[in-house]
């Protein structure tokens, strides 16, 4: 019977702790249970918004690579035009034959070249590669001539020139009726 007194005192205890308020809120079973959920969530979510941005392609939006560069009289014979080098970086030349548009970009390491009048040349301040009034290279490290731009006539009478239509000297290029407009 003693016995029985020491199990109903230990059980009345410990029905006593049950019914009385805990000093903390939550248990540290129920903060890791809440934390993994927390987790989970955040992680689903993350997921959710890097597969909505694979929904929409990353775009890079150039500006067009043809652009009107103005009526055939408005270049003189003989004369190498750089109103377009800032913009476009093309150089416009009229000689006898017609016009033709020289990219200006040295074939070396992509600088841009100078117009020198004075000396009827172009030559790249980076390295002095020097290309003659056509763009053929004859001086310093450049490997090849400068590149020609593909050059028509409107429909409106003004010249079209086509960046991404590219002409090479090395490959004989120069001679066909897309590199120069005859006037």
């Amino acid at each position: 019977m003693a016995d029985d007194k020491k199990t109903n005192k230990a059980a009345a205890v410990k029905k006593a702790d049950k019914d009385e308020p805990k000093d903390t809120l939550y248990s540290r079973r129920d903060f890791f249970s809440y934390a993994g959920w927390a987790s989970f969530m955040a992680t689903l979510g993350l997921s959710s918004l890097y597969f909505t941005r694979l929904l929409y392609p990353r775009v890079l939006f150039e500006p067009s690579p043809i652009f009107k560069a103005g009526r055939p009289e408005d270049y003189t014979v003989g004369e190498v035009s750089t109103r377009w080098v800032k913009d476009e970086r093309v150089w416009l030349v009229r000689d006898n034959e017609g016009i033709y548009a020289v990219f200006a970009l040295c074939t070396h390491l992509g600088c841009t070249p100078r117009w020198l009048r004075s000396e009827s040349k172009y030559k790249c301040p980076c390295h002095g590669s020097g290309f003659t009034k056509e763009g053929i290279n004859f001086e310093g490290p450049a490997p090849r001539a400068l590149e020609r731009l593909k050059i028509a006539l409107g429909p409106d009478g003004q010249i079209v020139v086509d960046k991404s239509k590219k002409f090479l000297y090395e490959k004989g290029d120069w001679g066909k009726t897309e590199a120069l407009l005859r006037v």
